[in-house]
Formats: C-alpha cells, structure tokens, sequence
C-alpha cells in the first residue's frame, strides 16, 4: 500500500507536503542559530571554485555538488582536493554533470552549483537530528555515534544506536536532554557543554523556521576537539511558508519535479510517482484509498491528484493537462465524491479537456454524489469514449485491465 507520501513540490499551502533547500542555505540558516559550520561558498563556475579555494587559504578544501539528494559522494559528487587548481578541475568536472545517486533515480539530477569548503581534520563522525514524531505528536532529537552513514541502515539493523529523546513542544529542550545525548555520544570534558549549545541551537532553528526535518550527517569531531555541523540537510512544512517569505525565497524549482512546479500554479495538490495508472481524485484521504484500490487490483498508481473539494471546470480541465503531460500514463481514474464539486461540474471540466487534447487513452470514471445524473448524462451525450463504474473496485479493475 501507499503510506507516508510526501512531495518536494515549493510553495504551494497543499497536503502533507515538505520544502526541500540546498546544504549551503540550510548551513547558513543553522550558523545564524548558532550552529557551528565549515567556512565555505557556494560557486555556479569552476573559475570561482579557485578563487574560494584561494580565500579559504589555498590548501586542502572539499567541493561538494548542490542537489536535493543523498548519497552525492558515492556518486561523484564530493571530492577532497589539495589546492585551488584541484578545486577548478572538481568544479568543473561536477558542474554541468548529471550526479546520480541512490535518490535520484537513473536519471540523476543535473549540477548548477557546488558548495568549497575548508578542508578538516576529523576525528569522529557522529549524527544529530531532528525529526517531528507523529506517534508522540512531538519533536524528537536523535543522536548515534554511526555517522557519515546512512541512518536508515543503522536504524534497520541496529536501531539500539540511535539515542532518542522527546521534547514537549511547551517546555522545549532541556538542558539534561542534551547532556544525556552528549554522553551517549561519547564525548568528554568541555565537549559536553558545546554539544549541549549546538543541540539547543539546533531546535531553536527548527522551530524558528517551522521545519518538518533537520539532519547534521555528519557531525564531526575535529583533532582539536571541536564540534562542526559538516553536512546539514533541511526541510519545511510548505503550509506554514506564509509565515516565512524569506524561506520560500531559496526554493530551487530546477530541483523539484516539473509537473509539481507546473501542478503548484493551479493550486493542485499533485505528487508524480513511478506507476502507469493516472488518478485525479477530489480530497486527499479519497486520493489514498484510491491508489490502494489500484495496487490491489494489480496496477500502479502514476501521481496523487486532488483537485479539491470546490474545483470548478477550469480547473479541472488544468489538472487533466497535468495528467496527459505525463509520457507513462497508460489509463485515466476518476475518483470524484460530488459534495462541493458537483458531479456535473467534474463532467464539464473533463468533457472539455479531453476534446481540447485530443485524449486517446482509456479514462473510466466513478461518480458519486450531487448531481451525479446530470454528470453522468453529460459523459454519455459527449460522444466520448468513457468508460464508468459504479463502486471503487470495478472502476479500479476496469482501469488496470484498460491500462494493459
């Protein structure tokens, strides 16, 4: 079944959805909480690369490609080098490249920037972040000596080195918490309280910013004892971006999938996914169940689409240019509980669209709800090919079948 989605889509108020920012916006977000970071700039040309390389004092620095995945060193997309012509050569190397990693997909994600930094002498790697915790309906900090690896594994396989602690959103982050998660770390002496600041700063940002995630892997520990944020990743709840202009300033929409940005214009909730079955349905719990009925009727869902409960045509007739504008797209449900949007408003939108695009593919449609008549009467006096069904799973099953 499909459960936890969530989109990459800026700015758009829509469902359960997340903003996504580069590491060197969210470093720089964390240093004016009080968050230590490397000394480093981001550069959109190798030429530039040299010349921070030369301000960072012209020994060894790390460039690291500016994308929104993980995994970018395995792939490519992080190199150590010794001096600034080094530093050119990476730039220029990555720049322009399409890095693939494990959460880019085979296509991987084109490089427009890359972030120089100083380079450092590490002694550990450890992990912080910071994470909202639905079961307990509060923020939890976590921390694991297991860092610079992926934390999916470690929770996977080792989950008892994760240290959690939970903060009551009314009192925040105690100062025992973070001594307690400091010792868990391994740290010692004055250590302990930097840990502590760096913990206290850290939530400070998240909830400043109204973030859904802030991640630090790794956390380093220098030779000379020193704390630093070496990686940072971060993420917002979009539905509170009103609050935050500055924050919906540093979306990079060449890192967000296009039909989102295209689907965001409407005020669509739309999010693309891997299947060949294309759904518009009208509220979000409904678009869920109906991409569960997909799968179990033997096919994958291709996005989740809710049009909302007061759509008109216009704007239905968008979010069926969304769907056609997907390639992988196979067959059309639509899944549309007439309340608000009546079902002869659906009808007219979609009438429209298919004759304004030309639709050759199968679209079945299941309608219920008011006027569901009139709508009904409109697909058959349309002239169109449609074909509808009475209850979630014949339509789900007429849909696959359609789609094979």
């Amino acid at each position: 079944m499909i459960r936890g989605l969530h989109a990459r889509r800026c700015g758009a108020q829509t469902w359960q959805t997340q903003m996504k920012i580069h590491e060197y916006q969210a470093k720089a977000i964390l240093a004016r909480h009080g968050v230590p970071v490397p000394l480093g700039e981001v550069v959109f040309s190798a030429a530039d690369a040299a010349l921070v390389a030369t301000r960072l004092g012209g020994g060894v620095v790390v460039v690291k490609a500016q994308i929104h995945a993980g995994g970018r060193g395995k792939g490519g997309g992080v190199k150590v080098v010794k001096d600034r012509d080094a530093a050119h050569k990476a730039a220029k190397d990555m720049i322009g490249m399409r890095l693939v990693t494990i959460q880019t997909g085979p296509a991987g994600q084109l490089v427009e920037r890359v972030l120089v930094e100083q380079g450092l002498k590490i002694e550990r790697e450890l992990y912080l972040g910071l994470v909202l915790d639905r079961a307990t309906e509060r923020p939890v900090l976590m921390a694991s000596q297991e860092g610079g690896v992926e934390i999916e594994k470690v929770a996977e396989e080792t989950p008892d080195r994760i240290y959690k602690e939970f903060i009551h959103p009314g009192a925040g982050l105690s100062a025992f918490q973070t001594r307690k998660l400091a010792f868990a770390l391994g740290l010692e002496g004055p250590q302990i309280a930097q840990a502590a600041r760096l913990m206290t700063s850290l939530y400070d940002a998240f909830v400043a910013t109204d973030a859904s995630l802030i991640e630090i892997n790794p956390l380093i520990v220098t030779e000379d004892g020193s704390l630093l944020a070496l990686d940072a990743k971060m993420t917002f709840d979009d539905n509170a971006l009103y609050r935050h202009p500055d924050l919906k300033e540093l979306c990079d929409t060449a890192e967000e999938e296009p039909l989102e940005v295209e689907a965001s214009k409407y005020s669509l909730n739309y999010i693309k996914l891997d299947g060949t079955i294309g759904c518009m349905v009208n509220g979000a719990g409904l678009a869920m169940a109906t991409m569960d009925i997909i799968k179990l009727a033997g096919g994958e869902p291709a996005n989740f689409l809710d049009v909302g409960g007061g759509a008109n045509a216009e704007q239905i007739r968008n979010a069926f240019k969304i769907l056609m504008s997907d390639t992988s797209v196979k067959a059309v449900l639509i899944n549309i509980f007439g309340g608000i949007l009546r079902c002869d408003v659906l009808a007219e939108g979609v009438i429209a669209a298919v004759r304004e695009l030309g639709v050759r593919i199968p679209i079945v449609i299941r309608m219920e709800g008011t006027n569901v008549e009139k709508g009904e009467q409109m697909l058959k006096e349309s002239g169109l090919n449609f074909t509808t069904a009475d209850t979630m799973s014949e339509a789900a099953e007429k849909v696959v079948a359609l789609g094979k």
